[in-house]
């Protein structure tokens, strides 16, 4: 098996944007090639939920090879629900490591602002088993995060508040990346006593509907950030078949299985980015990754453990809440961080950070993505 690098990286701005998803996605990619030193590419892969639907456009990879003048190089679109660009950076991933290609280029992009509200929220929709008893009752995925939030608070003793500082933190983070959606200084009174959405989450416990694209290129090598391990799982996407509401197996088990087949433990790593479409979904996160033990989470976030100056900082690119969340990209937004992070150039630049953790989740956990970087020469 050979060692295998990021090279180079590309992403837009998050937000609401005029651009079509081609443009954006030419624009991250062409970024991502000039930083790689415009390698010969021998495969693309592209993470998308719902270009169909809400951009009215398929044909991503193929658009891409194209516009980019990339010839007859293969191309596939993965769809994962959020999860899809942790999983189309998984497949670039093994298949550089088993030796099948020396350079891929990694991508992902959603166009979510162009269609109203009920158009978005249906298409959102469809991440959810819709022939079942919850599809028929309307469950969506603030109200699946918020029995999670209620039942969290019921056993283990948070409060609303706890919710707010997590929405705080990654506000406050948000404020310094320049291609965060929202970057307005917020306080927690606002937090608190935002719009309701489905209680106890309020608007910015929300993670937003956002325009954007990311592209990272993967080599056979030792030209740049190491990716050490790849760890995916799947789990039920029924609240009715969940064992314990609190346990997100596939979070568990995919973070299980990069640690172990990097041969690390929660205790190795220095930063982390992970899945946090709404404030609740990171407590748990860090929990089943084994950074706080479970039930303790909300305790880590009150006593300032998961920012700089405690044990791990998270999200320190403002995270899905203030970053945005433009489905596709979301997972190749959040390596980026991470080797923004051990390259030593990131926003929010955490010190000495070595070894970089992310988190792609998918549905209510119908997927879970986790990826371990390490700097060259730690």
């Amino acid at each position: 098996m050979s060692s295998v690098s990021v090279i180079g990286r590309g992403i837009t701005s998050f937000g609401k944007k005029e651009a079509s998803i081609k443009s954006m996605l030419i624009q991250a990619c062409k970024a991502a090639l000039l930083e790689a030193g415009r390698p010969r590419i021998d495969a693309v892969f592209v993470g998308n939920f719902g270009s169909g639907t809400l951009a009215n456009q398929e044909i991503l990879g193929s658009m891409l090879t194209n516009e980019l003048g990339l010839g007859n190089a293969p191309s596939m679109k993965v769809e994962g629900a959020c999860a899809s660009g942790g999983l189309a950076f998984r497949q670039g991933y093994q298949l550089v490591k088993a030796g099948e290609y020396d350079t891929v280029l990694v991508a992902g992009a959603e166009k979510m602002t162009g269609s109203d509200t009920a158009t978005i929220t249906n298409a959102i929709n469809l991440a959810m088993d819709n022939d079942s008893s919850e599809g028929a009752s309307g469950l969506t995925f603030p109200g699946f995060f918020g029995v999670l939030a209620n039942r969290y608070m019921h056993e283990y003793g948070a409060e609303k508040k706890h919710l707010a500082m997590v929405a705080l933190k990654n506000r406050t983070y948000a404020m310094n990346n320049p291609i965060a959606q929202f970057r307005k200084e917020i306080s927690m009174e606002e937090i608190m006593h935002a719009r309701p959405v489905t209680e106890p989450l309020g608007l910015f416990d929300c993670s937003p509907i956002t325009d954007g694209a990311a592209a990272v290129v993967i080599q056979k090598g030792e030209g740049g950030v190491e990716v050490l391990a790849s760890g995916q799982a799947s789990g039920t996407p029924l609240m009715q078949e969940a064992k314990d509401l609190l346990h997100i197996p596939a979070t568990y088990e995919s973070g299980k299985r990069a640690y172990e087949a990097a041969g690390l433990g929660p205790t190795d790593i220095d930063v982390v980015e992970l899945h946090d479409c709404f404030s609740m979904t990171e407590i748990i996160a860090i929990e089943e990754l084994g950074l706080f033990e479970k039930g303790k989470g909300w305790e880590a976030v009150e006593a300032g453990k998961t920012k700089h100056g405690g044990m791990v900082p998270v999200n320190t690119s403002g995270g899905l809440l203030s970053k945005g969340h433009p489905i596709g990209a979301t997972g190749i937004a959040q390596i980026i961080q991470i080797v923004d992070q051990l390259r030593g150039n990131a926003v929010n630049q955490v010190d000495n950070a070595r070894i970089g953790l992310a988190q792609n989740l998918g549905g209510t956990g119908a997927y879970s993505i986790v990826h371990l970087f390490r700097k060259r020469g730690a």
